[in-house]
């Protein structure tokens, strides 16, 4: 396998949509939030469980869900030594919370090249801290509920039933219940034997157990998710074909000339494009099993296995009392992350919250967010009671990605975008930058400064280019 086959093998990226969210990623490659409130009462609860083996049914602070954001919810609770014997987490997963990325990242590439396994990905290792297994929740004396999620809530006895019939009682409530995959109607072959969706562990082993025995992969969907499933699949040396309908590579946040450089690296792989193009069905073979992609101008592309990662949707039920945002899905919450019922927060994902210096709801499927919205949570709710290649290249991106855009710099050493709307610098994605270059980014982005664009157009580097921008602070 070529050097730069090496380097697809552990391709890797991530992305986030007009949030002035850090989004970080080492890719080995060629080439703040500020939530505000909106009125929503502060509560705060008496109710207190003294003992950590849980004798009855009540539980002071319950999270549900088993993801970034709960475990780092959980160690927040440990440093602030109120999780021994106060905390549960309900969870649909077997597993204790994990780093989710590192399914995408790495869990799916062959076994020469030493992929990510449990233990080694269990939160909160992706931010550098502890690696919290099964037994460090038991030593902080916090119950787990594996594989039983909540299928109802009494909002008004403040109350959660699993599937299994468990009743708990809870004091103050986080909901980390995340997304879920967005998937192909049944009905056109969404379903089918080797049709797959990645969301969880066992989602990745059973895609792993097609990449074995696989010969033709199509990728449905130009995202960060399709980017990096192909990217395993070029490392299990597979004829890969990536099917979206937009106009190139992550069009919500890369420009047009930004996406033609990943693209033209991706194609050097092998991998084939089918921009522009819409999946009318997926067929199947005599043995039941996905056999053609078939698109709505009429032709097929054979494949034995198909990835679909077309989005995701919030998993608000069964949480719908708790109120939902119109505008971007998911729970409403402000900027203390307090939903509309007393004592009931939700972060990560399912969370849509205030942006003030947009004047507007957000709603981040990040990594970073889930790390941090969930932690912000946990304080907030508390102080109311009481194998690597010399060289990397890193994604940071803060602001908005409107108006007209301003490329700066190569791949090599790194490369910068700038987007600037009626003079003043609304965002700026930044590769490989230095980090006193990365602090740079929030400063812009909350001032969203007017910038001499003339100058900035002319810079010739992406050092001078960002001297230009923080001179005009």
């Amino acid at each position: 396998m070529s050097s730069v086959r090496r380097r697809m093998a552990n391709l890797a990226n991530s992305v986030c949509l007009k949030n002035s969210v850090s989004l970080w990623s080492p890719l080995q490659s060629p080439a703040a939030h500020r939530p505000s409130s909106i009125g929503f009462r502060t509560f705060r609860r008496s109710y207190v469980v003294s003992s950590s083996s849980f004798s009855n049914e009540n539980r002071e602070f319950v999270i549900v869900g088993g993801g970034n954001a709960a475990g780092y919810a959980a160690r927040t609770f440990v440093e602030h030594g109120m999780a021994d014997g106060r905390l549960a987490i309900v969870s649909k997963e077997a597993h204790a919370p994990y780093e989710r990325p590192a399914l995408t990242k790495g869990y799916l590439f062959p076994l020469d090249k030493k992929p990510a396994r449990l233990p080694g990905f269990h939160t909160c290792v992706g931010s550098g801290g502890e690696r919290q297994t099964p037994d460090w929740y038991k030593e902080n004396g916090i119950e787990m509920f594996y594989e039983d999620p909540v299928s109802n809530i009494d909002i008004e006895e403040q109350t959660l039933t699993t599937n299994s019939g468990k009743l708990l009682k809870y004091g103050s409530l986080i909901i980390a219940t995340g997304c879920t995959a967005s998937r192909l109607p049944e009905k056109i072959g969404g379903n089918l034997p080797g049709v797959h969706y990645i969301r969880d562990v066992a989602d990745a082993d059973a895609l792993i157990s097609s990449l074995e025995k696989a010969r033709k992969v199509v990728v449905v969907g130009g995202g960060y998710i399709g980017m990096e499933v192909a990217a395993a699949a070029i490392g299990w040396n597979l004829d890969t074909t990536i099917v979206f309908p937009d106009n190139h590579l992550l069009q919500r946040l890369f420009t047009p000339s930004l996406a033609r450089r990943y693209e033209e690296f991706y194609q050097q792989n092998g991998v084939k494009f089918l921009k522009g193009a819409s999946i009318k069905n997926l067929e199947a073979g005599v043995d039941g099993r996905v056999t053609y992609v078939k698109l709505d101008d009429g032709s097929t592309i054979e494949a034995d296995t198909v990835i679909i990662g077309i989005g995701a949707k919030p998993a608000v039920s069964p949480f719908e009392g708790t109120g939902l945002d119109s505008s971007v899905g998911g729970i409403q919450v402000d900027g203390l992350f307090r939903t509309r019922v007393p004592g009931i927060f939700a972060v990560g994902d399912v969370a849509a919250f205030p942006l003030k210096m947009y004047n507007r709801m957000a709603r981040v499927e990040h990594v970073d967010h889930a790390r941090r919205s969930a932690q912000h949570c946990v304080k907030a709710l508390l102080s109311a009671q009481t194998d690597m290649k010399p060289r990397k290249i890193w994604w940071q991106f803060f602001g908005d990605n409107v108006g007209e855009t301003i490329e700066i710099g190569n791949f090599d050493p790194k490369i910068a975008t700038f987007w600037i709307d009626s003079g003043k610098l609304k965002g700026v994605l930044l590769e490989s930058g230095s980090p006193e270059e990365f602090q740079l980014l929030p400063k812009l982005a909350r001032r969203q400064p007017i910038v001499d664009k003339a100058k900035l157009l002319n810079a010739s580097s992406v050092e001078e280019a960002l001297e230009i921008a923080g001179s005009s602070l």
